[in-house]
C-alpha cells in the first residue's frame, strides 16, 4: 500500500518543470565549466598552480560577467607610480580594452583570456608592492618576519579566500592600512600643494592676517594672486598649508610654517615616499601582528582585517633609540626583574650607594654575571667606587614589585639588545605629547589590555614567584618602526624627526 501511495508522487515530481531559479543555475555552472575548460587548455606557468587545485575555475569572471575587481586592479595600476611603481610595467591599456571586449561577450575563450590576464598582472603588482626597499634597513630577529616574494598562487589564494574578492582589491586588502591611507593622502596632497610656485619666504618675517603689506612672496608660494595683503584668501590658504604639513592652523605665518614652505615641494614628496617604503614592510590586517612607532609614540595591534586597538606608549630617548626591528613576540614574563644597564648603574645607582643608600632597600640585588643561574653578591663586598668610576662594570637588577621599572608583565621577542614592550609604574610620561624618554624599551600605556588580546583573557600571576614565563598560544609578530609621515584625517601628518633617520635634506 505504501508504494502504490509514494509511486505516483514520485513520478509527479519527476515529471515536474525545474524551477526557474535551478534552470538559471544550471546554465551559469555550464558557462563557468565552459571558461574553466579554457583557462584549463591555455593555463600555464606558476598560474596553473593556483588555477589547477580550484578545477580551473575563473577568479575574476561571476555569472559569466568580469566582475567589478577588474576595475579596481585598473585604478590600482593606473595610479601605481603612487607606490613608486611604473603603470606601464603591467601592460593597463591592452588589459583594458580585454575587459571591454570580456564585459559584452559570452565566448568562454575571450572571458577565459581575460580572467588570465588580469590574474597575471595582480599578482606581480602585489609582489612588486610588497617588495621591500633597500633604503630601509630593518633587522628581522625571526624567519617567521624576514620579507619573501610571494609565488603568483599564493597571492591569488589569499584574494581567492577574501570575503569579498572586489572589496579586497578596492581597499588594497594585502597591505597594512597605514599604507594604503598614506598612499591616498599622497596622492591627495600632491593634488593640493604640488606644482605651487616654488618662491623662498623672508624668513624673518612674521605675517599675520590682517597685514596690508609684506606679504607678496608668500602670496605668489601658494599660487594666489599677486599683492601684498594678508588677506582672508591667504589666511585661509595658509591655516590650509599649516593643517597638511602638521603644524598649528592658526594662519599666522610664523618661522615654523615659513621653514614648512622654504622646504618646498620636492622635500614633501620625498619624506612621503620615505614613509612610504616603510610601511611597505609591515603586513596586513589579516595578519595577526602588534606595530610600534617610536616617531609618534604609539602602538596598534591587528587581527581579521582590522586594528583591533591603540595605545600610547614611552619610546627610546635619542641617545637610546628604539630600533628598527622585527621579531616573534613568544611569551610574557609576570612578575619581571629589570636588568639594569651598566651606563645606569654607574651613572645613578653606583653614586647613590656610595652616598650611603641601601641596595638591599632599594630592591635590587647585585649578581655575578650574566647566566641563567647568576650567583647573589654581598653589597658590601662591592666595590662601588669602580663601578661608579666604569672601571668594574656589575650586573644590578630590581626585584619584582610595585616599584619596577618593567610594571607587572613584560612581552618578549627575544633579541640581543634587550628590548621588549613592557608594564610602568611612570605614568606620567604617558601623559606627555612627546614620549621618547626610554633606554630603547617599550613602556606600555596598558599592559593588562593587551596582554587580553595576547592570550584572550586577563594574564595573571600564579603566585610571587619572580619571572614566571608564559607562552603566547600562538606567536605574534611586533614590527618596531619609524613613522615621520602618517595619514590622518585632513590627509597627511607630519611628525618631528627626533632620532635624525630621515635625510631627506631641503
Amino acid at each position: 500500500m505504501l508504494r502504490s501511495i509514494l509511486l505516483p508522487v514520485c513520478l509527479l515530481a519527476a515529471a515536474a518543470p525545474m524551477p526557474a531559479a535551478a534552470q538559471v543555475g544550471t546554465v551559469q555552472d555550464a558557462a563557468r565549466n565552459s571558461i574553466a575548460a579554457e583557462i584549463r587548455s591555455s593555463v600555464g606557468g606558476k598560474l596553473r598552480d593556483f588555477y589547477g587545485p580550484r578545477g580551473y575555475w575563473p577568479l575574476w569572471v561571476e555569472q559569466g560577467k568580469v566582475g567589478p575587481q577588474a576595475g579596481a586592479l585598473l585604478n590600482l595600476i593606473e595610479t601605481a607610480d603612487a607606490d613608486g611603481l611604473k603603470p606601464s610595467d603591467y601592460d593597463p591599456n591592452p588589459l583594458r580594452d580585454l575587459i571591454r571586449q570580456a564585459q559584452g561577450s559570452s565566448d568562454p575563450r575571450l572571458l577565459a583570456r581575460t580572467d588570465l590576464a588580469l590574474s597575471k598582472a595582480f599578482s606581480a603588482l602585489v609582489d612588486d608592492m610588497r617588495k621591500p626597499s633597500k633604503k630601509v634597513k630593518v633587522r628581522y630577529l625571526d624567519p617567521e618576519v624576514q620579507p619573501q616574494s610571494l609565488a603568483p598562487a599564493e597571492i591569488l589564494r589569499s584574494a581567492a579566500v577574501a570575503p569579498s574578492f572586489a572589496e579586497y582589491v578596492r581597499s588594497v586588502g594585502w597591505m597594512n592600512p597605514f599604507y594604503v591611507k598614506l598612499r591616498d593622502a599622497r596622492v591627495a596632497f600632491d593634488k593640493r600643494w604640488g606644482g605651487l610656485p616654488q618662491t623662498q619666504v623672508p624668513a624673518d618675517l612674521k605675517l599675520r592676517p590682517g597685514m596690508k603689506s609684506g606679504a607678496s612672496a608668500l602670496r605668489r608660494r601658494l599660487g594666489l594672486t599677486e599683492g601684498a595683503a594678508y588677506d582672508k584668501a591667504l589666511a585661509a590658504k595658509v591655516k590650509a598649508f599649516q593643517a597638511d604639513h602638521g603644524l598649528k592652523p592658526d594662519g599666522v605665518a610664523g618661522a615654523q610654517t615659513v621653514e614648512a614652505l622654504n622646504r618646498g615641494d620636492g622635500y614633501y614628496a620625498r619624506l612621503i615616499a620615505l614613509n612610504l617604503e616603510r610601511l611597505r614592510l609591515l603586513p596586513s590586517p589579516w595578519v595577526r601582528h602588534v606595530v610600534v612607532d617610536a616617531a609618534s609614540a604609539r602602538l596598534w595591534y591587528f587581527g581579521k582585517g582590522q586594528q583591533d586597538g591603540t595605545m600610547k606608549v614611552v619610546v627610546g630617548a635619542k641617545e637610546s633609540q628604539t630600533p628598527m626591528m622585527a621579531g616573534m613576540i613568544r611569551y610574557a614574563t609576570v612578575n619581571p626583574y629589570w636588568n639594569i644597564p651598566y651606563d645606569l648603574v654607574q651613572r645613578k645607582l653606583a653614586p647613590r650607594i656610595l652616598d650611603g643608600a641601601s641596595l638591599t632597600k632599594l630592591r635590587y640585588e647585585a649578581l655575578s654575571d650574566w647566566s641563567a643561574n647568576p650567583r647573589p653578591l654581598d653589597p658590601g663586598t662591592i666595590d662601588w667606587q669602580a663601578v661608579a668610576d666604569g672601571r668594574t662594570e656589575l650586573r644590578v637588577r630590581q626585584l619584582p614589585g610595585g616599584n619596577n621599572a618593567m610594571g607587572k608583565v613584560k612581552f618578549m621577542f627575544p633579541n640581543d639588545l634587550g628590548i621588549y614592550l613592557h608594564d610602568t609604574p611612570a605614568r606620567d610620561l604617558l601623559a606627555k605629547p612627546a614620549r621618547q624618554f626610554s633606554n630603547g624599551c617599550v613602556r606600555l600605556e596598558d599592559a593588562a589590555r593587551l596582554g587580553r588580546w595576547f592570550f584572550g583573557k586577563p594574564l595573571r600571576a600564579e603566585s610571587g614567584k619572580p619571572e614566571q614565563h608564559v607562552p603566547l598560544p600562538q606567536p605574534v609578530p611586533v614590527y618596531l618602526t619609524y613613522l615621520t609621515a602618517m595619514p590622518s584625517a585632513g590627509g597627511v601628518q607630519f611628525l618631528p624627526d627626533v632620532y635624525g633617520r630621515d635625510g631627506i635634506g631641503d
